[in-house]
């Protein structure tokens, strides 16, 4: 019965049931099953009058602007409603909206001392947004980027790195023989396919890739770094997984990231560095008298790990 209820309800109004259920956390099952999740919509090709009305509740206007900006604010809960259902879903919601604004008015609820104080709360949030987007958001360009880019990249000194491939056997008299193999002209990767036990590498004749100091055993390392490129191993190396026949095929500085590559990264970086010292000229130039003794008293909090 409660899933009959359920898709009766989504078919009704699923997207605004959907939207509002996020909202409320309430009536999962409607939120679920109104539509799976999917990318945002794509920009309309036309431009539209952000003025443009839309819809009147009680002979007050919800305009174009109005839905732009309560999709932006209900983005997540969006993504859970199909892309041509979104428009009419924040309508819905706009509507309901100022249903139950003017309700709680005509009752006076806008008038306790509770409500004021999420107003004051809501208020402040969304400055604070504001002011982030004015005065942080943007003042990060793309120069600035760069340039953090080019400086964190100064500070990298580029490891060595080796490209190898091996051959891993049992016992050091298999690998004594396949070396003799090799003196005489045998193909590594060949022999690797045919005779290593590493599943991995084997089938792709014993190749490694590159790696860096501190990637493999000791030993393994160890005998890899000193060979010389196109040279391979004239003796066995053990280690805890049998004998190896190592060979180098290349050596290396390992390559830095490029811009493109690192951008987003090195942008919240810059973002980051951004607001702390914005913050924190916001709080030189203020007067901040912390009362509570406790609360004085006790440190910064610490994100969470």
């Amino acid at each position: 019965m409660k899933s009959r209820v359920a898709t009766s309800l989504t078919a009704l109004r699923g997207p605004a049931l959907a939207v509002l259920g996020l909202m409320a956390l309430a009536a999962p099952a409607v939120a679920q099953d109104a539509a799976p999740a999917a990318a945002p919509a794509a920009a309309p090709a036309a431009p539209v009058d952000p003025k443009a009305v839309v819809a009147t509740v009680n002979g007050k206007p919800i305009t174009e602007a109005d839905l732009t900006l309560a999709g932006e604010d209900f983005s997540e809960e969006l993504a859970k409603v199909a892309p041509d259902q979104r428009r009419k879903a924040i309508l819905d919601v706009l509507i309901d909206l100022r249903l139950m604004a003017g309700a709680a008015e005509k009752d006076g609820l806008d008038k306790s001392e509770e409500f004021q104080r999420r107003l004051d709360l809501l208020r402040a949030r969304a400055l604070r947004n504001e002011f982030f987007r004015a005065k942080v958001d943007l003042a990060v360009t793309d120069e600035a980027v760069k340039k953090r880019y080019e400086a964190e990249i100064a500070k990298i000194v580029p490891e060595e790195e080796v490209h190898a491939q091996h051959i891993l056997v049992e016992t050091e008299d298999e690998a004594k023989a396949i070396i003799k193999e090799l003196d005489k002209g045998g193909d590594f990767a060949k022999l690797a396919a045919e005779k290593s036990k590493d599943p991995g590498s084997a089938k792709m004749g014993g190749d490694l890739g590159f790696f860096t100091k501190g990637k493999m055993i000791k030993e393994f390392e160890d005998a890899a770094f000193a060979l010389e490129p196109g040279k391979y191993t004239e003796k066995p190396v053990k280690t805890q997984y049998g004998f190896h026949i190592i060979k180098s095929v290349e050596k290396r500085k390992q390559p830095l990231p490029t811009y493109d590559q690192v951008k987003d990264q090195v942008r919240q970086l810059v973002l980051r560095d951004t607001f702390v010292d914005t913050v924190a000229g916001l709080r030189k130039d203020s007067k901040v008298d912390i009362v509570d003794p406790a609360l004085k008293a006790a440190p910064d909090a610490q994100p969470a790990q």
